[in-house]
């Protein structure tokens, strides 16, 4: 890595260059800018920007893509813009410019839409143009090439301006709301609204409930690239068996087939093995894989549109589950089905949450594990200590998509054709929990699929992999020849 100090870079981005030296950068480049395509998914999002505008008629609406968050000093993380500015402007991976702002201008019947951005690094001898070199942040000697305003008007279909005239367009009396929290210039300009913003947000996450035809396109790519990094894991067991932190084999050999095919990961891998697979969020991933033991696998490859997939399977090691294993997985994959069964449309939202768990507690209360004893009453929600969470989530630009959801129209409304979700239940035993036999003990499943709500039912888009003990078993048994 280079060291960012001396004459070129330092902490205060190249403070002190001589003028006889950025004069040596002000001059002799070819020009090499281009006329941007259109995105893939530029059409949509015009149509999800006219939904914006015929609901707040009249007002300013602000929506920043946020900005870098530093790791480190002079290292920033990855750049991964909000969520409702990528919905609205179809913007792809690495193209995504931090501290852009989309803006709503209200105009005559409707809205005058600007994106706000920074563009390409400036070459020349202004006072402007030593961004190319000195600034390690935004420079494109650092970080890339970014597109020309123009070359962004084409390839996203909006009309652009500089980042720098963002004071200027949320000036004056217009009622406005904002995004909050992603952009400080921005929020210190407008003054905050708490039910204004508040309903954008919401208005936001539910225009995102339904998915179109593209956004399913995107979450199919996304899943098909998260069942392939499943096959490459399988693969590599017996590599991550040898190694002392097998987990981190795991993790990293998904995580190659997510930047190999997308933008990354959608979320943290969780490569849980033994008694790891009892804590739900398990993302240190830094145990052994041993022989024996169950290794449960969540994870999922987000697409370079920002569409991620998510799905688990709960794998022997081995290649055969042990009796008790099996035991648990079969009612895991008893309660699933019974989830899966429930997804149509019309249906209330929470029927398919409503049917896995009865399952889970029917079989769990058939092994004597009724929660505070048999003098209990049989009522679903005291197997919560067994199950801890929900049985599933909507899946798009989020993992847990759509989370500023309105109740009503989320966790207590009904399904609709075009909604993309996940079901999976699961059973955790912790090791020290003195409720349950000690054979049990340690033993974590989840199962997890994704799936597109249809008129009739719903279609898996993760049956690439097999769910079932003895398919798994099988495709454990046919990778290993």
């Amino acid at each position: 890595m280079d060291q960012r100090d001396g004459s070129l870079s330092t902490g205060h981005r190249g403070a002190g260059i001589p003028a006889h030296v950025a004069e040596v950068f002000g001059h002799g480049w070819a020009g090499t800018d281009v006329a941007a395509r259109p995105v893939s998914g530029a059409t949509w999002a015009s149509e999800r920007r006219a939904a914006v505008s015929a609901r707040f008629p009249g007002e300013r609406i602000v929506i920043p893509s946020g900005g870098l968050k530093v790791r480190s000093n002079d290292f920033d993380y990855a750049f991964r813009p909000h969520s409702a500015y990528v919905h609205l402007t179809a913007e792809q991976g690495t193209r995504a410019v931090p501290d852009s702002v989309l803006v709503f201008e209200p105009s005559g019947s409707g809205h005058q839409v600007t994106l706000f951005i920074r563009p390409r690094s400036p070459r020349g001898t202004g006072t402007d143009s030593t961004e190319l070199h000195r600034d390690f942040r935004h420079g494109e000697f650092w970080v890339g090439r970014r597109r020309t305003l123009a070359e962004t008007a084409d390839a996203l279909g909006i009309d652009t301006d500089h980042r720098d005239q963002v004071s200027r367009a949320l000036g004056g009396r217009v009622p406005t709301r904002v995004v909050r929290g992603q952009d400080t210039l921005v929020d210190s300009l407008v003054p905050p609204s708490v039910s204004a913003d508040g309903e954008l947000l919401a208005f936001l996450s539910e225009l995102r409930l339904v998915k179109d035809s593209w956004e399913i396109e995107q979450l199919d790519a996304a899943v098909r690239h998260t069942v392939a990094g499943f096959h490459d894991v399988i693969g590599e067991l017996p590599h991550a068996m040898r190694a002392a932190r097998g987990e981190r084999w795991i993790e990293g050999t998904f995580n190659r087939r997510a930047r190999l095919e997308g933008h990354g990961l959608g979320f943290e891998t969780i490569a849980a093995a033994g008694a790891h697979a009892c804590v739900l969020h398990w993302t240190r991933n830094d145990g052994p894989v041993r022989d024996g033991d169950l290794l449960l696998l969540d994870a999922g490859v987000e697409a370079d549109s920002f569409y991620t997939g998510d799905v688990t399977r709960t794998l022997p090691v081995g290649g055969r589950f042990s009796d008790v294993q099996r035991r648990v997985y079969d009612l895991v994959f008893a309660a699933q089905s019974a989830g899966i069964a429930a997804l149509r449309h019309g249906a209330p939202y929470s029927a398919f949450h409503d049917a896995a768990t009865l399952v889970i507690a029917e079989g769990l209360d058939a092994w004597g594990l009724r929660p505070g004893g048999r003098h209990m009453t049989h009522e679903a929600s005291l197997y919560r200590r067994y199950t801890v969470c929900g049985t599933g989530h909507m899946l798009g630009l989020d993992c847990h998509d759509c989370a500023s959801a309105r109740n009503e129209t989320y966790a207590g409304g009904t399904l609709e054709t075009g909604h993309v979700l996940t079901v999976e239940p699961g059973l955790y035993f912790q090791p020290d929990d003195l409720t349950v036999p000690e054979e049990l003990r340690g033993i974590g499943v989840r199962i997890e699929d994704d799936f597109v709500v249809t008129a009739d039912g719903a279609l898996c888009l993760s049956s690439g992999l097999p769910r079932s003990a003895d398919e798994v078993e099988a495709w454990m048994s046919a990778a290993r020849g």
